[in-house]
Formats: structure tokens, sequence, C-alpha cells
């Protein structure tokens, strides 16, 4: 078990564009004092436990136009030594994967966010581990806010993305930067992708690099987070986002994560 309370002095930040360090952009984070307050290690083989994650379920292409049908099936998503395998299936020309949430078992405003995950890779491959707001329910996307802290393209498995979406940057427009290893990929390691959250901030880290921060004053509408969210973790096969499979992409695909932790500010 790790510390329930830790002192992040989070190293200089560097700001990149796709495939290229920017040197020279550098800028020191605040430093912050957090407690753990939920976690999930996967320390125990078989099933998620269902007291931390439910479930979606089902296909209809989550209004992305995605392919893949979301099942509970231990083919697509299992706990085994030590790690979660969330993995896509090619079920000769049909898809199947896995998606959880922690909605209505852990939501909360504002902290530290992260997990350590190794990803998988491929054209049309779609993981993601991101955040909704926990009044979607009766305050519909994108009102209700998102906050994606890792989107992964497979057919650029040296790049990843957070963003945020909301009213009047959504979709296609939401607010996005990218990180980029020019020589690694992370498909062939684990990496920890983070957010911290604050009522005028959202900044994301690599592997505790900065390489960027939205403040309400980036937004081209409303800021929408001022209220708690849950996670979600899933891989995707296809849509709007990162396009179709092709001929070559292989499968199964997993995505592993060692584990989930977020911690609460203590002033």
């Amino acid at each position: 078990m790790k510390s329930l309370r830790i002192i992040l002095n989070l190293r200089a930040a560097i700001l990149i564009t796709p495939l290229l360090l920017l040197a020279g952009c550098e800028e020191k984070p605040a430093e912050r004092n957090y407690t753990l307050v939920w976690q999930d290690e996967f320390d125990t083989d078989g099933a998620v436990d269902d007291t931390k994650w439910a479930y979606d379920l089902g296909g209809g292409g989550w209004g992305n136009a995605e392919l893949q049908t979301y099942t509970d099936d231990p083919r697509n998503i299992t706990v085994e030594n030590g790690a979660l395998k969330i993995t896509a299936v090619n079920n000769g020309g049909s898809f199947t994967s896995a998606r959880i949430k922690t909605q209505g078992k852990f939501e909360q405003a504002y902290g530290r966010f992260e997990a350590r995950i190794k990803l998988p890779w491929g054209p049309g491959i779609w993981p993601a581990f991101w955040m909704l707001g926990a009044d979607i329910e009766t305050n519909p996307w994108p009102q209700c806010g998102e906050i994606d802290i890792m989107e992964y393209r497979g057919q650029q498995p040296n790049l990843v993305h957070g963003s945020v979406h909301g009213p009047g940057y959504s979709g296609g427009a939401a607010i996005t930067k990218s990180f980029g290893f020019p020589n690694d990929r992370f498909d062939v390691d684990y990496h920890t992708f983070v957010v911290e959250w604050g009522e005028d901030f959202i900044a994301y880290y690599v592997d505790d690099i900065l390489y960027q921060e939205i403040n309400p004053e980036d937004v081209t509408g409303e800021w929408v987070y001022d209220h708690p969210f849950f996670i979600i973790m899933n891989v995707a096969v296809g849509g709007s986002y990162v396009g179709f499979p092709t001929p070559d992409t292989p499968f199964p695909q997993t995505m592993y994560v060692d584990w989930v932790r977020v911690y609460r500010e203590v002033q």
C-alpha cells in the first residue's frame, strides 16, 4: 500500500507539439499537497471490483461511429497479474471491447487523477482514460463537461492527447494539446497520465512532465468544471476520432492498467 499522503514537487514543464519536444518553453508548476482518497491497484485476479466500477454495455457507435460492442466478457476485460486488461477483439469482422466507469460509485470535484497505463497500438484503436460530469443524466453532454486525461490514436503510437469538451467547444472544437516522444512509443512500456484540477485550472502531465494547462480564459465557451466528475476507461475500435481499422491492424489489442488513483488537495 502506498502512502496516503504525498507532496508532489513536479519537474519543470515542457510544452510540446506533436513529435517534437520544444526546448526553452519551461515553466515551474505549482507545488501542491495531496492526500490519497480513492484507488484501485488491480491486485486481485478476476473480474473488476464492482464496488468501484460499473460496466457500460452495448454498441450503437456511442456518438462517434465506433464499431465495437462493449461487453463484460473476460475475453474483453479482466484483472490478471496485477493489471487491468481491456482487450479489443476482432470476431470475424465484428468487434468487442470493454468500458468501465465509476459513475454512482465514486465522483469528485478537483484534485489529482492519475493512472499508470501501457497502451495498445494499430490503426483504428482508440483507448482513453477520461471523465464526465456526474450530472450528465440531468445536464446532457457537453454541458456536463468532459475531461480527457489521455486519448490516443493507435496509428500514432508515440503521441497522446489531453482535452476538455464543454458548451461551445465540444467534439472537433475541443480545447486540446498533444504530447509525444520523438524516439519512444506508448505501447512498449507503462507511462503515468495525470490531470491536476482546481477551481480555475486543469493541468495535464505525462510522467510528471506538465505539457498543458487550461484556464477559464482559454475555453471558447462556458467553464463547467465546478462539480464532481466520474472516471471512465475504455478501448474503442474505429470512430470519427481515429478512423477505422485496416487489414494491417493486429487483433487482439490490450490496454494494461497498473493502477488508478485519486487525490484531494490538502490546504
